[in-house]
């Protein structure tokens, strides 16, 4: 028996309704005989949370604002275009190196509305509290919710809080939605990369992915790795201002790492990506461990980094804009945008040989944001 089968077979607690067609006119479209219960894989950002989204959330929730498959959806409103965006966060563990799951949250949503080449005005917060959690973390995590919200001048104007029964959940899960607008002459979308464009990144990857592994595992290193969890829409709107309408798409590549997030754009673009893997950069550190751990830093979630997809043309003037942020000093092209494959990453490696980088099928690290 598969092991995916046999980590539910016991499972009681929730029904299995074999007949959707007798409720719903239809069956299931993801192949039940293969995943007859949901596996944490869905959930990772891979293969599977692709074919979740492919095969049952876009057919039944079809609708134009969700079909460009971005960070966020981008709405027509009296003249104006409205970036809205909503994530949850189930982090294990809520506090780690460099953050926590508050200002985690912020970040996350802060960054999205950004990669829709938003500014961001306004988030909700729904916090899931588990019946024991110490009052005291609770004030830590909210206090660093405000603080990073402050840092780029947003305010968090409702929410919602539920308590589930101590044991039913882990702690402390956190959503937040966020609402933002999109400049005048701003189009980017993961379907605009274009043959020619090329690649970019502000900084190194796998730094998240590592430092929350680090606690857990207990992994000490020369110096404190420190998650890289930080607000991008600054940089974003310097890369806008750089590249203008040569800017076609952006992403901040989180679960399911870098591999994942230009998998993606390649698929929506119709387009290949070549990277070369010399030009990616990636610490000592995280290298050193994702080679102990046996990851690929590829994989890996980041939660401070930003892929831009920009026209030749003005890449330079780009690649000058990351590097005079803060959080943009390692900044660097690492790759193109080609005609052939259309939907495939290619990585050039050091020493000169030609992989397919794919998807995975889940992630390597759960429960990592």
């Amino acid at each position: 028996m598969p092991n995916h089968q046999r980590q539910h077979q016991n499972d009681k607690d929730q029904p299995i309704i074999h007949n959707s067609q007798l409720l719903f006119g239809a069956t299931c479209p993801i192949p039940i005989d293969e995943y007859p219960t949901v596996v944490m894989a869905h959930g990772g950002g891979g293969r599977l949370s692709q074919m979740l989204i492919d095969k049952m959330f876009v057919p039944v929730f079809a609708n134009p604002a969700l079909q460009s498959l971005g960070d966020g959806a981008v709405l027509e409103a009296n003249g104006s275009r409205l970036a809205f965006s909503t994530d949850s966060y189930v982090i294990s563990p809520a506090f780690f190196p460099g953050g926590n799951i508050g200002s985690l949250a912020v970040h996350g949503t802060v960054n999205d509305l950004a990669m829709c080449g938003a500014r961001p005005l306004a988030l909700s917060a729904g916090l899931i509290l588990e019946e024991g959690f110490p009052m005291d973390n609770l004030w830590h995590v909210v206090q660093s919710m405000q603080a990073a919200a402050q840092a780029v001048s947003v305010s968090i104007v409702t929410g919602d809080t539920k308590v589930v029964d101590r044991g039913k959940g882990d702690g402390i899960y956190i959503n937040t939605a966020g609402i933002g607008l999109v400049p005048a002459g701003v189009q980017v979308s993961p379907q605009n990369a274009k043959p020619g464009d090329v690649v970019l990144i502000n900084g190194a990857i796998a730094v998240h992915g590592i430092a929350i592994m680090s606690v857990r595992e207990g992994l000490e290193f020369d110096t404190t790795l420190e998650s890289d969890s930080a607000p991008l829409a600054d940089m974003a709107a310097s890369v806008l201002a750089a590249g203008g309408e040569a800017v076609h798409a952006m992403r901040d590549p989180t679960r399911g790492g870098l591999a994942s997030a230009l998998n993606e754009i390649a698929a929506q673009s119709r387009v290949g990506i070549k990277l070369q893997e010399a030009s990616i950069p990636i610490g000592d550190e995280v290298r050193g461990a994702c080679e102990i751990l046996g990851f690929d830093p590829l994989y890996v979630a980041n939660e401070g980094k930003m892929l831009a997809i920009v026209a030749r043309d003005r890449a330079e003037a780009v690649l000058a804009a990351m590097k005079a942020h803060p959080l943009g000093a390692d900044a660097a092209i690492i790759g193109e945008v080609t005609d052939e494959p259309p939907g495939k990453v290619l990585l050039r490696s050091r020493i000169g040989g030609m992989r397919v980088v794919d998807m995975l099928s889940g992630e390597q690290l759960p429960r990592i944001c």
